[in-house]
């Protein structure tokens, strides 16, 4: 691993649209691989016919970004968690907590992974407890969050300057 390595854990992120606009920002960004955990949609293999809906909706929006930037698929995100952390990579949730800190305030370290979580919901507290760091884009509005691959764009461009 080289010193600049961000991965993105995306966790139970209901939208299919959502998914693959993570893809194009870590595509940009040069994000080194997404972990799509829980039930995030997963890319279409390249030689499929019959692509779901959602399938077609992820790679409408990923403009191509799900066949650029390498994935995995993994069931269990604690297990993902105890695995990257052996591995030393540094483990951060993006999540507005009563312990998270502005980005601005985040001394990157890396490896590092990015862990996002549902739209509604969030990333659960059991998570939250295994990351290293909880971090949060503060907000100005009246609103307490922007959607989640909106808030993925600002965050990797923050976090790799």
């Amino acid at each position: 691993m080289n010193n600049r390595e961000l991965y993105i854990i995306a966790h139970n992120i209901r939208s299919a649209h959502n998914v693959g606009a993570i893809f194009r920002s870590c595509d940009g960004a040069g994000v080194k691989k997404i972990f799509l955990t829980g039930y995030s949609q997963k890319p279409a293999e390249e030689a499929k016919e019959n692509k779901s809906k959602p399938e077609k909706m992820l790679e409408k929006t990923a403009l191509g970004a799900q066949s650029s930037v390498e994935w995995e698929d993994v069931d269990d995100l604690a297990a993902l968690i105890v695995r990257l952390k052996k591995e030393n990579v540094r483990i951060v949730a993006l999540e507005k907590t009563e312990r998270s800190v502005n980005i601005k305030k985040l001394e990157p370290a890396f490896p590092m992974a990015l862990i996002l979580g549902h739209e509604v919901d969030g990333v659960k507290d059991e998570i939250l407890q295994m990351c290293d760091a909880v971090i949060d884009i503060p907000m100005r509005g009246k609103k307490e969050s922007l959607n989640v691959s909106v808030a993925t764009g600002i965050a990797i461009y923050e976090i790799l300057g």
